[in-house]
């Protein structure tokens, strides 16, 4: 998992560079940073929704997934596990789950950590990673910039989704089929919407408690797609 242990890196110190910026910046421009992350994170889930030819079978996976998500109480458990982690840290950070959460959504969405992590299992070539890494870092710059510290400790779910991703994808090789991908890049795309609509501060959604959709949907697009 060469590839997403780079990630990871490239992340930590993006991360740390915006936090040494966060200190230099006065609140305005944080604000304002933030905004602009709001609509990237819109834009970027417009135009990844629009990946699906299979609508039911997205908006199946969502209802399932967010019911799922609600009876598991994911928010609450995020919540909890972002406050042991501050505890230990030490860290006075209001927005700490927040940016943990944000910033795992927004590295882990996307096509590219589906299809990079993929490559890697089935090829051993981590290219695909190393360019998300790089848009990763340099995102971080901002994201802990305006949230924190939190950021940072987004590494802990990302390496367990996208590493899992890659253990998966070797044992399963033919299972990741361009459908399956393409589904699952909508379902994603969808919850950046729900997650610029919540960092814009428009309306707070319960993004974390849709996750399991994103399994949901593998589930339903192996099933009933060719």
């Amino acid at each position: 998992m060469f590839g997403t242990f780079v990630n990871i890196i490239a992340i930590i110190v993006g991360s740390t560079l915006g936090l040494f910026f966060k200190s230099l910046l006065p609140q305005r421009y944080i604000k304002i940073i933030f905004q602009v992350i709001g609509l990237f994170t819109l834009y970027l889930g417009f135009s990844m929704s629009l990946k699906s030819n299979n609508f039911l079978i997205v908006i199946f996976s969502l209802v399932l997934g967010s019911i799922i998500g609600e009876v598991l109480s994911l928010d609450k458990q995020i919540d909890k596990f972002g406050d042991f982690i501050k505890g230990k840290i030490k860290t006075n950070n209001e927005k700490f789950s927040e940016g943990l959460v944000t910033a795992f959504l927004l590295y882990c969405m996307g096509s590219m950590t589906v299809l990079g992590a993929v490559e890697e299992g089935l090829t051993g070539s981590p290219d695909l990673l190393l360019a998300k890494s790089l848009m990763d870092g340099v995102s971080s710059i901002a994201l802990s910039s305006a949230l924190g510290v939190g950021v940072v400790f987004s590494i802990i779910p990302l390496f367990l989704f996208q590493g899992g991703i890659t253990l998966f994808a070797i044992f399963l090789s033919d299972f990741f089929s361009t459908v399956i991908i393409n589904e699952l890049t909508a379902v994603g795309g969808i919850l950046l919407i729900g997650l610029g609509i919540t960092v814009l501060e428009i309306k707070q959604l319960k993004i974390i408690n849709m996750v399991p959709a994103l399994i949901i949907v593998v589930i339903l697009a192996s099933i009933f797609l060719p």
